[in-house]
Parts: C-alpha cells; structure tokens; sequence
C-alpha cells in the first residue's frame, strides 16, 4: 500500500499524505438494503448471535434477520413515521439495538442514537436539536427520564421501551402494512440520502449533531474491510466474529456493526465493558476480533499481572512481559528472541488470549493511544492490534494500521480514500468520502458544511513521518502554555500514566502556570490488589493518598512518563485524589474523554497546592 501513497512536501517535511480508494463508490441504495441482499445472496449464513436466558448463544441467519428487520419497519411505518423523520436509540449494546437501527433505514428513517447513561438534560438537547418524533429505551428508567422531559418535547409523539416489549408491538402493528410499502421505501434512499445524526460527546458545550449519510458509511467500511481483509476473512476454515460491547451510540462501534452487516460476519452483543460479565461473554462467544478502547486492553493486561502476583510469579509475568516487547517491536525477531516468545506462550501469553475469549487474532483499537508497551506486548502475546484515528465527523477510521506494517506509536497511515494534511499550525485536516455532511443545523432542518476545500480541520494536533505515518501529539484546545511560554501536549503524558495498573485517569495541567503538574485517580481494581498485597487494608482512601510507599510508586511511573518529553514539558508535582472521574460526575464524556473544565472547577483546591509553598520542584 505504502507504495501508491501521494505526497506532498514542504521545506524537505511531508505535509500532506493521501492513499487511492481500495473500492469505487456505491452509486445506489442505502444501508437499509444490506440485511435484504445478505438474505437474499445466502439466507442461511449466520450473521448474529443471541444469548438466552440460560446464557447459551442462539445463532441467527440473514434470512431470519432480514425478516426481523422488515417486519419492525412495518411497525414504524404503521404508526405514522414518515420518510426522513428522526428515530432516536437510547439502548446499550444490544442485538434489539441494531434490528431498530436497519429497521428505521428500511423504513426511510434517520436514527439518533443517545447513550443510554445519558442525563435528562443531555437527552432532551439531543431530541429537541435533533427534532426526533420518537424514541425507543431499553428500559423504563430510561422510558421514565425521557417521559419526563416530555413537556418540552412537543414533537416527541412515539416512545417505545425494548424490555416491555416494544418490538412485539412494532411487529403486531405493522402486520397489515403490505410489504411492497417497505421495498418503496427503501427505493427512496439514495447513497447521498442522510442515515443518522450522531452527536459529538461534548467536551467543551453542547453536543453537535454530525449528519453521517449512507455514502460516508459505505466509503468507510468498504475500504476498511478490504484493507483488513484478514480480520474478515475465515482464517483455517474457521468464520470470522466478533463480540460488540462498545457503545452502539458511539461511531466507533456503530461503523464495526455495520461493516460485519456488509461482510456477513457474526456478531454478538454485549451490554456493558464492565465487570466479569465482559468476560464470560467473550468465553461463551469466542470472537476471532474484537474492537476495543485502550481501557479494555489496560484492565486485561492488569488483571493478568495481578493474578500472577498473587500467585506469587509477578516478576516471572514481568520477564514475560519484556519478552513479549522484544518480540513485538522488531520485524523479524532473531532466534534467541523467538524462543523466549515461544517459552512464555504456553505459561503468560495463552492466558492472556484466554481472558479474550481464546480465539481472538486480531484487535481494532481506537478512541486514544493504546501506548507503544501494550501494543507491543499484546502483539508479542499473539494478538495483533490495529489502532486507528478518526473521528465521529469522520465516520471513525480516517487511519489505520496496515496489515503486516505496523509502525508502533503511531495511528498509521491514511485508509483507503483519504487524505491527511498537517496545517502551519500543527493541526491534522482530512479529507475523504467518508467525512460527513456537515453539522446539523435545527432551524433549518439540514445539514451545513464545515469543510474547508474538501478538508475537515479536526482540531487535533499531530504529525507525519516519511512514509505517511500520523502520529497524534494532542488536542489543539488542550494544548497548555507554561507561564515561561513553553507549548505542552498532555496526551502523551496522560496516555502513558493511564496505562500504569494503579491509574485510572490523569490530568495534565499547567496553562499560564510556571510548571507542569498531574491529577491522578487511583483505579479501583489496581489499588485493591495493591493493599492486599502489601497489607493496607486497614487504611482508609485518603490515607492512602499520603502513603510514602504507594507516592513512591506513582512517582517511578511519572518520572517514566517524564521521559518522554523534556525538561520544561515534565511533571514536577502531582495529587493522588480520593474521588474518580467517571461519567456520572461529570468529569467524563461518554467515550471516557476528560471534561477538562469541569476537572478545573471542582478540584481547583488541589491543582493550587501544587503550586503552592512546596508544591513542586521546578528550574
């Protein structure tokens, strides 16, 4: 691939980089048809899996599917939903999620999604701005929080709840709708025609609706799944699969649900990245791939050293570890490096991909760095990661890893299709088909461009190498400036702390402020371990926070993040908070993203000690 690549380049630095399309553009139809060609092509193949009561999973065939998708859209469409109308989701990862989602599109609908741990407020923005006139929960305390916005819903006239049997009664109600009202339907949409508006998380404001048409789903997932092919292609004869349980409300999931609809790949859904409940699934279901966030890769790898600590052979998990690194950061490791691989796999690297299910090959990794030392030792382990960069504007993926040429610590090169450009600024630009329409605009009822020439600015900033290779070194709107005027990107630093076993989130600071300093929490999981093994259980949070032993710790894992950077972008003060950023503070988005300034204002306290008498050492 890399040899097709178009460069451009300035002053001896590559500045923009583009690769050619792997598949032309779809001319005709929508989303809403693939669930009817799949049926259509081969009705027995099996393009989902269900798990019963009993916890065993039911296999469901394209034939069957295509059915469940055709009868709930006579459903929709019996009640009144006209063409182009907005259907919101508010569900967790679900197999009932993605049956309304196709079946909206087959009803000429534009489906909304909604996290389903969403506030009232975030969910009544989201309807009003986006004019849904219904709305399908997963359950009734989500029923009861839209039920209470209603008032201020005047166009809301539909809600249905899955657990009190809304698709029954899609079915039953749109039993007298002839069939040939659906295929009519779906005749309308064109690859142009508008699919969903996925609002932004919203780190600094309100959410913005991204308008996503069928033509930017379909450039994404056609050039990803041929660039992929060996994650979705059968491998020894075994057919590929993979277990969802990333949120469906993020594009990141939605893109990978629809590209296994396309590729006929199985699927499973999961409700929830939390818990052992993640795990028994992945056991029962048995994925060859998985997608996933850096998180889900960081509790694996944790809870792996851990039990091997308890057990007494942490340091032997440490060699293996190491061995691991060697073997995954070299292209063709040398003998002595293959036979310490080979010692490990059967004592560390089995186990690890036991924890995935026991069949998974490959990952998709996307949402932030993964980190040079995981990817690397996943890698080693047997599981090839492939990390990507985009955005919800961007119908995710606009880079991605390519097979056989991983460049560690980088979101590698530009997908099929796509053009990456590095502006004065440090900003990464894309272009692409799979960019979106724009945002929506509600007084207008339609999307208005924010493309510049075909260029998406995406307010990132980052790099690329020789070859065409983007590294990503921040957010343009995080980037902090010392009171020396010393420019500093948090990412890196945060992206390396988040990945020790005791962290669960960090915070750089230091705008118009003489130092860089770090808010760190403690992960839940990690620092129990750690009190058992040290015998602390006997202290209490906040006197662990001022543990010498454990502020030791944490202060080898900054001075190994420090070495990242440079003197004047290094960590000279850090607090060990009592209390975590999760979403339903408010100090996280729904995709796990810092809400900065919501950190800011509520422990505005602690970042002053840092910089207070003592509170930090700094030249």
């Amino acid at each position: 691939m890399s040899t097709e690549l178009a460069f451009l380049r300035v002053d001896g630095r590559v500045r923009e980089v583009s690769a050619p399309a792997l598949v032309p553009r779809v001319e005709r139809g929508s989303l809403a048809d693939l669930p009817y060609d799949n049926a259509r092509q081969e009705p027995d193949a099996v393009v989902f899996s269900r798990k019963d009561e009993d916890g065993n999973w039911r296999d469901v065939t394209a034939g069957r599917f295509a059915a469940d998708v055709h009868s709930v859209a006579k459903g929709l469409i019996a009640h009144g939903l006209r063409p182009g109308d907005r259907l919101a989701l508010m569900a967790r990862t679900t197999y009932e999620w993605t049956l309304v989602d196709f079946a909206a599109w087959a009803a000429g609908l534009v489906t909304v999604p909604l996290y389903p741990t969403s506030s009232a407020f975030q969910a009544r923005w989201i309807l009003q701005d986006s004019g849904a006139v219904a709305c399908v929960a997963e359950d009734a305390g989500q029923a009861r929080l839209v039920s209470a916005e209603r008032r201020q819903l005047p166009g809301l006239r539909h809600l249905w709840v899955l657990d009190a049997g809304a698709v029954e009664q899609l079915r039953r109600a749109g039993a007298r709708v002839p069939d040939e009202t659906v295929t009519a339907r779906r005749g309308l949409l064109t690859p142009d025609a508008l699919a969903t508006l996925v609002y932004t998380s919203g780190t600094t404001g309100r959410p913005k609706g991204c308008a996503l048409t069928h033509a930017n789903f379909f450039a994404e997932v056609d050039n990803a799944v041929r660039l992929l092919h060996p994650v979705f292609a059968p491998e020894g004869g075994e057919p590929p699969s993979t277990l969802l349980f990333l949120p469906l409300s993020h594009v990141f999931g939605r893109m990978v649900a629809v590209g296994c609809v396309r590729a006929r790949v199985r699927v499973g859904h999961a409700p929830s990245v939390e818990g052992d409940g993640l795990l028994a699934d992945l056991t029962g279901f048995r994925p060859t791939f998985l997608l996933a966030i850096p998180y889900v890769m960081e509790k694996v790898y944790d809870r792996a050293r851990a039990t091997a600590e308890r057990s007494g052979r942490g340091a032997a998990f440490d060699r293996a570890a190491r061995a691991a690194r060697r073997f995954g950061r070299t292209e063709t490791p040398s003998l002595s490096v293959r036979a310490a691989r080979a010692l490990y796999d059967p004592l560390v690297y089995r186990r690890i991909r036991a924890a995935l299910g026991g069949r998974v090959r490959y990952v998709i990794c996307g949402g932030s760095p993964l980190g040079v030392r995981l990817t690397e030792f996943f890698r080693g382990a047997g599981v090839e990661v492939f990390e990507g960069y985009g955005l919800t504007e961007t119908t995710a993926a606009s880079t991605v890893t390519p097979p056989l040429a991983p460049r560690t610590g980088t979101v590698g090169l530009p997908l099929p299709g796509t053009g990456v450009r590095i502006a004065d600024d440090g900003e990464v630009w894309l272009r692409g088909p799979h960019v979106f329409a724009g945002y929506w605009d509600a007084q207008r009822g339609t999307a208005v461009p924010h493309t510049d020439g075909g260029w998406f600015p995406t307010g990132d900033l980052g790099a690329l190498d020789e070859d065409g290779y983007l590294t990503i070194t921040g957010r343009k709107k995080d980037l902090l400036i010392t009171s020396a005027g010393k420019n500093v990107a948090p990412a890196p630093l945060e992206d390396w702390l988040r990945a020790h076993p005791l962290v669960a989130q960090c915070m750089v600071v230091g705008d118009d402020r003489p130092y860089v300093s770090a808010l760190i929490t403690l992960d839940h999981e990690g620092l129990a371990h750690w009190r058992r093994m040290r015998q602390k259980d006997h202290l209490a949070l906040w006197e662990l926070t001022r543990d010498p032993e454990l502020l030791a710790v944490v202060q080898k894992a900054v001075d190994d993040a420090n070495r990242l950077v440079s003197r004047a972008e290094s960590i000279r003060a850090f607090r060990l908070l009592t209390t975590e950023f999760s979403e339903a503070s408010g100090h996280l988005t729904p995709s796990l993203k810092l809400r900065r300034r919501a950190v800011l204002r509520d422990f505005a306290r602690e970042v002053e000690e840092m910089y207070g008498p003592g509170g930090g050492e700094y030249a």
